[in-house]
């Protein structure tokens, strides 16, 4: 029983190996702040130039207590203690962060064998704590990369100057900076944003060529984007008023740029910028539109279910920024789950929707009353919801139904935008409040009933993050296979060419297209398989995580499976194949196996590797952008319990006085500001 009990922890070398590399990991962070303090120095032989304001140094300083809180934690999970102390800023900070990241990286299952074989049943946990340390260490580089204009106090101060009243938001910044919930901060910068910018946004979502840029051309009266039957939108693309055409595009790795307007192609579409290696994160295209004078803002968001395009993850990631959505369905077309996914993820954000029928010209007048009430009626059953639907074109024999819609819809809207503004940062302010409220009553009041099992919550989160890496790495072994797998296809191919020669059949090249299909269906759908039972086991590991802290709100299994959709399928063009039959008897039956196998190799070899090796290589594509969708989701849930296990392990009884004084202030403090000031939100808009 003891060697048992032995083999299912990590060994001792294995223990040391991690403690060291933990301690590695903390030195450079500790040279981390040492840059900080350089930065800030008041010598004049400064190495580092100060751009970090004070603001700015804390919100590292935070990010750094977070990565050290969870390698403790990843320790401690692991039966290793601490060591008693030994010993009582942009560019730079971010080299050091990429040596702290391969730190962790060699702690891998894969690569600590050398110290000994890793327990089976620690594999996955192994594996999940490196990502959930490098998942951490990417969060700051990723503050870090997104550049400096990310004090929120000096932009507070800037719209107060501007005449705006900021008392509510002032107290959620300097509570969240106070108490360094990093975590809320995109969420108050995107508040920012909106009352810095006082626009309203009309973010179009849809399909792969359900019609999107069409329709926004003809809103802005303008054939600015361009349009075409691929998928050509990589990132959001938002359209606003300008006295002249402008094209301002931002970057992740440098600071923005403007170029000549006929150059958004070579941003947006995958033909020029695929997979958005470019790094661009947002582009703002000015026009003189009389629909845009009045501060509407029009979005052109990546197509939903796109095989060749990255911006499916972008459209998710901005959906919550909108103030309101129109989700267009080909009329051509059907209701599909993306459609109905985005409606839903709209409404849960609280965001109205709109739902037109692109392409309506397509329909006889019957149909088209038949194709709305058959929308409204699933959207009713499906959803519970009663959106209307209506039909648009943009073909000048039907322009009266855009028209239509334009003067019922979003005539009434534009009018109302300042209003419909106010609502949804009202909205958004109230969600923020409440998480914030929540993190510092966490703090504040330790929960003996939610510690009860936080180390398992935390195990499970842990393991899911190895279950990622495991998949992940799987997924890419059968895309590899896929691509080198012409030979297998072409032998199968060749085997039913020669059964349907002894049968004396002569119709032989469905029979090649639909075996090669199937070998490639067959091989793909290992890899959905996997990505499916992933997304529903990270499902459960956040709805019991979700369960046991007594928290609400989580992904649901529909949630995370919609990331799965339209995998790429095998394009073998036309297949030439000139042979006539082999008639004969079944003692020589491999005769005609043989010469199939040869004239399919020889006249069909060359297409059919192509086709496989196209395949293999969008199936990877397609697999990476899923899985990084589904680490996206996860993440953003899973980052949240663990931020809150750490306040309930650190709450409470282990505060001193004054700090469990400050932490009631602050939260009487923000519930007061938002009770006295419930339409203080507004009046900033």
């Amino acid at each position: 029983m003891a060697q048992n009990i032995a083999a299912e922890t990590l060994n001792p070398s294995q223990q040391l190996h991690l403690l060291s590399s933990a301690q590695y990991a903390d030195k450079l962070l500790s040279e981390v702040e040492a840059i900080l303090t350089a930065a800030q120095s008041k010598s004049p032989f400064k190495k580092y130039k100060d751009r970090l304001s004070p603001a700015q140094a804390k919100v590292i300083d935070d990010y750094l207590a977070r990565i050290r809180a969870q390698m403790v934690q990843v320790l401690e999970a692991q039966d290793i203690h601490l060591p008693e102390p030994a010993f009582e800023s942009v560019h730079s900070i971010r080299v050091t962060l990429g040596f702290v990241r391969i730190a962790f990286q060699e702690c891998t299952a894969g690569r600590m064998r050398g110290y000994g074989e890793v327990p089976e049943s620690k594999v996955q946990e192994v594996n999940g704590l490196v990502d959930e340390m490098v998942s951490a260490v990417d969060k700051l580089d990723s503050y870090l990369a997104r550049g400096l204009g990310q004090d929120l106090e000096a932009r507070l101060l800037r719209l107060e100057k501007a005449g705006a009243e900021t008392g509510t938001l002032k107290v959620l910044e300097r509570v969240i900076h106070t108490h360094g919930l990093v975590e809320f901060r995109p969420a108050l910068s995107m508040l920012l944003d909106r009352l810095e910018t006082k626009r309203f946004e009309i973010a179009l979502f849809g399909r792969v060529s359900s019609g999107k840029s069409s329709l926004l051309n003809q809103l802005v009266d303008s054939d600015i984007l361009p349009v075409g039957v691929n998928p050509i939108t990589a990132v959001p693309t938002r359209l606003v008023f300008g006295t002249a055409p402008r094209l301002t595009v931002a970057y992740a790795d440098r600071g923005p740029e403007c170029v000549a307007v006929d150059k958004l192609p070579e941003f947006v579409s995958e033909e020029y910028n695929p997979g958005n290696y470019k790094h661009v994160t947002r582009i703002v295209v000015e026009l003189p539109s009389a629909r845009l004078r009045d501060g509407i803002v029009f979005v052109d968001t990546p197509g939903l279910g796109s095989l060749a395009s990255a911006g499916a993850a972008e459209t998710m990631a901005y959906l919550p920024r909108c103030d309101t959505g129109v989700v267009l369905i080909d009329a051509g077309s059907t209701l599909t789950e993306d459609d109905l996914s985005t409606i839903r993820m709209l409404y849960d954000a609280g965001i109205p929707a709109s739902v037109l029928l692109s392409k309506s010209d397509v329909l006889r007048p019957e149909d088209r009353a038949r194709s709305v009430k058959y929308v409204e009626g699933q959207i009713r059953t499906r959803l519970g919801l009663n959106i209307p639907a209506h039909p648009v074109s943009i073909r000048p024999s039907s322009a009266f139904l855009l028209e239509e819609w334009l003067s019922n819809v979003m005539g009434p809207l534009c009018s109302q935008h300042q209003q419909l503004l106010e609502e949804s940062l009202r909205r958004k302010a109230g969600t923020l409040r409440e998480g914030v409220i929540t993190a510092l009553r966490s703090r504040l009041q330790r929960a003996p009933e939610a510690v009860t099992g936080i180390e398992e919550v935390d195990r499970g989160l842990r393991k899911s993050e190895g279950q990622i890496a495991e998949v992940r790495e799987r997924c890419y072994q059968v895309t590899y296979r896929i691509r080198n797998s012409a030979g297998e296809a072409l032998d199968k191919a060749a085997i039913e060419v020669a059964r349907a020669w002894s049968d004396g059949s002569v119709a032989v090249f469905e029979t090649i297209r639909e075996t090669m299909s199937s070998h490639a269906e067959e091989m793909a759908s290992v890899v959905y398989r996997a990505l499916f039972e992933l997304a529903c086991a990270l499902s459960g590991t956040l709805g019991s995580a979700c369960e046991r802290l007594g928290l609400s709100g989580t992904l649901s299994e529909d949630d995370m499976t919609a990331s799965l959709n339209e995998m790429p399928r095998l394009d073998l063009g036309t297949i030439s194949f000139e042979a006539r039959p082999t008639y004969l008897s079944r003692k020589v039956k491999w005769i005609g196996l043989w010469r199939s196998r040869r004239i399919l190799r020889s006249q069909a070899g060359a297409q059919t590797a192509e086709a496989f090796s196209n395949l293999g290589s969008m199936l990877d594509a397609w697999t990476r952008r899923t899985l990084a969708d589904l680490q996206i989701k996860f993440e953003s849930h899973a980052d949240t319990y663990r931020a809150h296990m750490s306040r309930i392990k650190g709450g409470g009884a282990g505060l001193s006085s004054p700090a469990a004084r400050t932490i009631a202030e602050d939260l009487a403090s923000l519930e007061g500001t938002m009770t006295e000031r419930g339409n203080e939100i507004a009046s900033l808009a």
